[in-house]
């Protein structure tokens, strides 16, 4: 069995986030960029069930720009087979909506006639969380989101799944569609062979066009703001001077 991958390069997580001077968007020009942790996980889930037999060959893929490639090159560093590269560099205020992505991801789906599709179940740049349930939607495939434990069996996958109540346990026929949550492993560390081997290891290149799917968007981004900054903090010597304060300044008494 096929596994697909979706994996999404953002800004690192460490990274302090800031707006570019024309409001049009986060700045990335000379930004540390890595893969979204959530499909390191993912990639890490699908390496486990090739090694443990369930699965025989991992594809990663990815949208975004040639640097795009560097996240494909550090799935296939992991253990990734081989990787599909739809290249498109949106302009920051058009930028690929999660529907988009899905209908891309669903033309690779297509085309790679997967067991399993394998996706982080958010990116830390949008926090959308949408990619993989739409992608569901548009395969008519079951959909197990927010993973915590994968087992494979033969043609069907148990999922379990955090939910408000506990562990929700779901089982599902495949072909199907997976979303990760933090708590189903550790990705692994890539080993400086597996990184050296990763640069021979081929990824293929193709456009939207190619794949007959419209990315027009009729969504704009007007403008990208940072948040107000906190006021500092108050030490009051007193609970009558902090009742006073909350009913004469912040009047929430």
């Amino acid at each position: 069995m096929k596994i697909l991958v979706a994996v999404k390069r953002v800004v690192d997580y460490a990274v302090k986030v800031r707006v570019r001077p024309d409001r049009t968007g986060v700045e990335t020009a000379s930004v540390k960029m890595s893969m979204n942790p959530f499909c390191e996980i993912a990639v890490e889930e699908a390496l486990r069930l090739r090694e443990a037999g369930a699965a025989s060959e991992v594809v990663a893929a990815t949208v975004g720009p040639a640097q795009s490639a560097d996240t494909l090159r550090t799935a296939l560093a992991m253990g990734a087979d081989r990787a599909v590269h739809v290249l498109h560099d949106p302009k920051p205020s058009h930028p690929l909506l999660p529907l988009t992505v899905a209908k891309i991801l669903r033309a690779l789906a297509l085309q790679e006639n997967p067991g399993l599709v394998i996706l982080g179940k958010q990116a830390i740049d949008d926090d959308c969380n949408q990619t993989g349930q739409m992608l569901a939607g548009l395969l008519n495939w079951p959909q197990g989101t927010f993973a915590s434990k994968v087992i494979l069996d033969k043609e069907k996958a148990t999922v379990e799944r955090e939910v408000d109540g506990g562990i929700e346990t779901i089982c599902l026929d495949l072909p199907a569609v997976i979303t990760t949550d933090l708590r189903l492993n550790q990705p692994r560390y890539a080993t400086l062979p597996n990184i050296m081997k990763a640069k021979s290891k081929v990824i293929k290149k193709v456009t939207p066009e190619d794949l007959n799917v419209d990315i027009r968007s009729d969504m704009e981004v007007v403008e990208v703001t940072e948040p107000s900054k906190r006021k500092a903090g108050v030490i009051l010597s007193s609970v009558d001077e902090l009742i006073d304060k909350l009913r004469n300044e912040a009047r929430v008494l």
